[in-house]
């Protein structure tokens, strides 16, 4: 056989710092849960930082959208919308609230795993790919805004909801305002992109099976009602795993693990730091000043789930911790696990334009963030 050139080598090195840039907040949530370990040493009370049903619930939605992703649903999916909506308003606006919707009945994160590789197929396959940066940003706050409606929307919704057991009715009516003016303000923005005739420029993806498809979003229900009590966390777990086992083994290798371990990492940094007697005075302080800044303010810096999973440790103000961690998810790059998932799908499919990126992505977060800030405002003073 004679090769048609050499194959492209990428340098060691290279690919080193490749990896350590895409894992970057699973090594920052390592190497701080480890620092806190020599200040707690690892006891039995290790045990009591951990959240099965969240864990599971997380697992479970990962493993059932990669084996989605294994009967490229996504790329037939994908065909659809350009050809159903038409124009690159009514697209613009079909793959955001695909996000905004979706983030409401899976985890935010898993809403971008799964739709921000929709969004740039739906733009390959029109060639409008010079829409990708507002196209993200915007399925960025959608996947972080949609979200925060439902127990299992966010991350730290899941935390929240099992950490303070709260009543699924009171959840909803203390989210229902920032979620509504959330919306809003996502739809009025979406207008900023022209009705510009599209169509389809790619060859259409086979429809994948009927009875497949079925199964899967049975599974991906039965994920769901993890979050709910349902049934006991193993035994959807269990369910799950032996399923994909047998119809769709490949679909364990393209799990997130890492996004796994950082929640583990999380869960022991924060229980330590509750365990550490100067820690637990200061925060428990500082958050009594008022949960909506300090958790808004902290998600900016440490993320919004480690800033749930840590400050509710400090605090039974859970109503407006909840929508703290929710809002702030907006704000820098850092204050959202989905929105680092963003910026490196972003870098990665759009290499060269990051600047850019960020210009836009900061301009439309910020401003958002104001707005919720005052939406919380009020929704203290109706709960108050």
């Amino acid at each position: 056989m004679i090769s048609s050139g050499p194959s492209e080598r990428i340098p060691a090195g290279k690919t080193f710092f490749r990896a350590i840039k895409s894992h970057v907040v699973l090594l920052v949530a390592i190497v701080a849960a480890a620092v806190t370990c020599f200040l707690i040493p690892p006891d039995a009370g290790y045990a009591d930082y951990f959240d099965p049903d969240t864990l599971s619930c997380l697992f479970c939605t990962l493993a059932v959208v990669s084996a989605l992703k294994e009967r490229h649903f996504f790329e037939w999916l994908s065909g659809k919308i350009v050809t159903a909506f038409g124009n690159m308003r009514r697209v613009t606006f079909a793959l955001v609230f695909v996000t905004y919707f979706g983030s409401m009945i899976m985890a935010n994160d898993m809403a971008l795993v799964t739709f921000l590789p929709l969004g740039y197929y739906v733009l390959s396959s029109c060639n409008r790919k010079e829409h990708t940066a507002f196209i993200f940003v915007m399925q960025n706050v959608a996947a972080n805004l949609g979200g925060m409606l439902t127990p299992f929307g966010n991350p730290q919704n899941l935390y929240l909801y099992s950490f303070y057991s709260i009543d699924a009715g009171e959840f909803f009516a203390v989210m229902a305002l920032p979620f509504a003016v959330a919306f809003l303000l996502i739809a009025g923005t979406c207008f900023v992109i022209r009705p510009e005739p599209v169509r389809l420029e790619t060859p259409p993806a086979q429809a994948p099976a009927l009875w497949r498809m079925i199964v899967y979003f049975v599974l991906f229900a039965l994920s769901v009602m993890i979050v709910f009590r349902v049934f006991a966390f193993y035994v959807g777990l269990a369910v799950v795993t032996l399923a994909l086992l047998v119809l769709e083994p490949k679909a364990f290798l393209r799990v997130d693990y890492g996004l796994l371990l950082t929640f583990c990492a999380f869960f022991i940094f924060s229980g330590n730091l509750a365990r550490i007697p100067a820690v637990s005075s200061f925060l428990s302080a500082l958050i009594g000043t008022s949960a909506l800044l300090v958790g808004t303010a902290s998600c900016q810096i440490i993320s919004n789930v480690p800033s749930a999973v840590l400050l509710s440790r400090f605090t039974q103000d859970y109503r407006n911790l909840l929508v703290a961690v929710n809002i702030g998810g907006l704000g820098t790059p850092v204050a959202s696990l989905a929105s680092l998932i963003t910026l490196g799908e972003f870098r990665r499919r759009m290499p060269g334009h990051t600047l850019r990126y960020l210009a836009l992505f900061s301009l439309i977060n910020f401003s958002y963030l104001a707005v919720l800030i005052g939406t919380g405002y009020l929704n203290q003073l109706i709960f108050s």
